[in-house]
């Protein structure tokens, strides 16, 4: 049987269509299970009924006519319980309901098992039996893995809008990380590397003729460099060695996957996306095959089709024409990318790949451009020129949305303009209660585009400048003075506010091209600390250059990132005192900058005391503290709506470590998205931290909820919330007890979104 699934599997992943890979379920595990009938049922555009969509077995006239409700017979109940029902006497069971114009007979046996997809049931797969048949483990097993395969497909066709044609819904929602926060509407713009066959857009041709001609062309340009590797080559191989150029020159032929593309040329698509089609369909082929050989020449193929393929994009015109209302989008979007894109234009950001940390969401926040990040199940290369919803929010995208769910998002966007237009009044205000409490605002940064931004909206100094962002713009490792040069641009441009440098914070989502952390599971191995600890030269040089950026500037705090132990504090203070007193002797004229610590860990909340014995201040990295708490990788898409500081265990912790750098008279302060949260906000200033550090896109939203409360009713609100069962129960509360709709603060929609669906 598993040999069966992985055929199946295989077949409906090379399927040119929907109904295509229905036909082929429905067909293939009726023969596999030997039962009678076999049936695919798919829910309707409003979600209220289940269509029959495929089957073997039944009338073929009652497909895409037969209708259930969702109260209705027992593809209904598999549906509403989301989970497979296994039954040998059907008719028996109070939920049975017959439908004459299926033109099925009394079918005794029924399994039917739901198509789940990111936690939306789709649809139900189920086979039936006439003799009385209880389904063994083995039979259900293989029924519940391919409704799994096959909920894939279904996502897929309904991001590419080919379900349109089956009579059911267009709007595809695809599930990812947020990046930045915000909404975009606009138009898809897909960007892929050179030569990379899983990233070439779908696209037509309007004139057939000359795209086979430019097409053929491409190919004698291979042929060519085949041959001439061919020779190079020829005294170094043995005639049987060199067999292979013979077999890609044959590949290339007209009667071969040439002219397979051809054919595709003159249904009307473009030259790279028909080969890169062909080659991909020929790949899983060469995958399937048992026979080791013939599975390992996958390989050759796929050097193949990148060869052409490089020659087919060389070919396109440099100057790239992006949309109005752009929504640049790629499996792996880079900061290079992002700026060819005019700033006027850009709207909006989707990649498939990459975290809230990677730096292209580092940017777009800076930028202010809503973002989604790791947008795993996102068939992107059939989306360019679609129109996209961007939900930075909830790290959702809405592919080509129906004009109801447009109206909704742009009344949301109305609303933000509005209430940024409010807030901007407090711009020049002091961050304080109605009772004269008062707090901090800092920002998190890592680009000097930042500074006029935050300047201007009241940052009162950087609570967390990202050091590893000048890494990452290089391809090694940039020198001292480079580094210095970096460094004194942000001192110089928050002066005189203060500026805290966190030491190279690289490893878990965090990686350098040039030097790699390949690891099993990264946020629980070498990263932060642990990697500059190891490379004190690495440690030094950076410390190095941030004491002489701060000369005559004294506005410079150094923190340190992942502490989990006290000895690697102690090490670390030590090496920052060595490069102070190198400095010196070199003849600077600086003062001892500030050390603190980042606690981020659940070991270190339990010894923030004796951390702030041994500092000049604590800040908390609420990121990296809740996914630690929480066990949930917040850039994974599969658990991210787990994923919630407001959790009441949560508050818990940050409120046992303020608690405890009180009795040390320690400053405290919280950087990451917590920070940033309105709602937060009034709980961590009655926690009694001193400092809140956001992106500058929040500073104005938070200053607005703390000048709106007193610190009394901000107490009784903490001392309810830590009451609270989980985090929807603190949400609730905090959204009854405070007026965030002039703020357009923008927590997940849930019903409302689906309500516009």
């Amino acid at each position: 049987m598993l040999a069966d699934l992985r055929k199946i599997v295989l077949e409906v992943n090379s399927a040119s269509s929907l109904p295509e890979a229905l036909e082929i379920i429905v067909d293939r595990v009726k023969k596999t299970m030997v039962v009678q009938v076999c049936s695919i049922y798919l829910r309707s555009e409003d979600e209220s009924e289940y269509v029959l969509m495929a089957s073997d077995g039944l009338l073929q006239e009652a497909v895409g006519s037969v209708r259930l409700s969702i109260d209705e017979g027992l593809v209904g109940l598999v549906a509403r319980r989301e989970e497979s029902i296994n039954l040998d006497e059907a008719e028996s069971h109070p939920n049975f309901a017959y439908f004459p114009e299926t033109g099925e007979e009394r079918f005794a046996s029924f399994l039917g098992v739901p198509i789940v997809h990111q936690r939306q049931v789709l649809g139900v797969l189920v086979v039936q039996q006439r003799s009385n048949r209880r389904f063994d483990e083995d039979e259900e097993a293989f029924l519940v893995t391919l409704s799994a395969q096959l909920a894939g497909v279904i996502a897929h066709a309904e991001a590419t809008g080919a379900i349109q044609h089956l009579g059911q819904g267009s709007v595809a929602r695809f599930y990812g990380v947020p990046g930045a926060g915000g909404i975009a509407i606009g138009h898809c713009h897909v960007v892929s590397p050179l030569a990379d066959l899983n990233s070439v857009p779908y696209a037509t041709c309007t004139d057939v003729e000359a795209e086979s001609s430019f097409f053929r062309r491409c190919l004698t340009s291979v042929r060519d460099d085949i041959k001439s590797l061919d020779e190079q080559l020829g005294e170094r191989l043995s005639r049987e060695e060199r067999v292979l150029f013979e077999a890609y020159l044959g590949m290339l032929d007209d009667a071969a996957i040439g002219g397979e593309v051809v054919l595709r040329i003159e249904s009307g698509l473009s030259a790279a996306f028909a080969w890169t089609e062909v080659i991909k369909e020929h790949l899983r082929v060469f995958t399937s095959m048992e026979d080791p050989y013939l599975r390992e020449r996958a390989s050759d193929v796929r050097d193949l089709g990148s060869r052409v393929l490089a020659y087919l994009q060389e070919k396109q015109p440099l100057k790239t024409d992006f949309p109005d209302r752009c929504i640049l989008v790629g499996d792996e979007l880079t900061a290079s990318i992002l700026g060819e894109v005019p700033r006027e234009r850009l709207v909006g950001i989707v990649s498939v790949k990459g975290s809230s940390n990677s730096h292209v969401a580092i940017m777009a926040r800076s930028m202010g451009i809503p973002t989604v990040m790791g947008a795993v199940d996102l068939p992107f290369i059939h989306l360019n020129k679609r129109t996209l919803i961007v939900d930075g929010y909830d790290g959702v995208v809405f592919s080509d949305p129906h004009d109801g769910l447009v109206e909704y998002f742009e009344e949301r966007l109305i609303e933000e303009q509005l209430a940024a237009a409010r807030l901007e009044e407090h711009a020049d205000l002091p961050c304080e209660t109605t009772d004269g409490s008062s707090i901090s605002l800092w920002v998190n940064t890592g680009l000097i585009a930042d500074a006029e931004m935050s300047l201007s909206r009241g940052a009162e100094g950087v609570g967390l400048f990202r050091t590893e962002v000048p890494f990452m713009l290089r391809e090694r490792f940039p020198t001292e003075e480079e580094q210095r040069k970096a460094y004194r641009e942000q001192l110089v441009a928050f002066h005189p506010h203060p500026v805290t440098m966190r030491t190279l914070d690289i490893g878990g989502d965090k990686a350098l091209p040039y030097f790699p952390i390949a690891e099993e599971n990264p946020f629980l191995g070498w990263r932060g600390i642990r990697v500059t600890l190891d490379h004190p030269e690495i440690f030094l040089a950076q410390v190095r250059a941030m004491l002489k950026a701060s000369v005559d500037l004294e506005n410079l705090r150094i923190m340190l990132p992942m502490i989990t132990n006290l000895s690697e504090l102690g090490v670390a203070r030590m090496l920052i005192e060595r490069a102070f007193n190198e400095i010196v002797e070199e003849g600077y004229q600086l003062a001892m900058p500030q050390i603190g610590v980042m606690l981020e860990v659940p070991a270190a909340v339990f010894q923030a005391r004796e951390y702030a014995k041994r500092v000049d201040f604590v800040s908390v990295g609420s990121n990296d503290l809740t996914q630690y708490l929480l066990a949930v990788d917040r850039n994974n898409p599969r658990v991210a709506e787990l994923y919630s500081a407001l959790h009441p265990s949560v508050l818990l912790a940050l409120k046992i470590i303020a608690d405890e750098c009180r009795k040390e008279s320690t400053p405290i302060s919280i950087c990451g998205e917590l920070a940033g949260d309105p709602m937060a906000s009034v709980l961590l200033l009655a926690m009694g931290y001193d400092g809140l550090s956001m992106s500058a896109t929040n500073l104005l939203k938070v200053k607005s909820t703390v000048r709106s409360v007193s610190m009394t009713y901000c107490r009784e609100l903490l001392a309810r919330a830590l009451t609270e069962q989980d985090e929807m129960g603190v949400v609730t509360m905090l959204r009854a007890e405070l007026d965030l709709d002039k703020l357009a603060v923008n927590r997940p929609a849930g019903r409302r979104v689906q309500a516009a669906l």
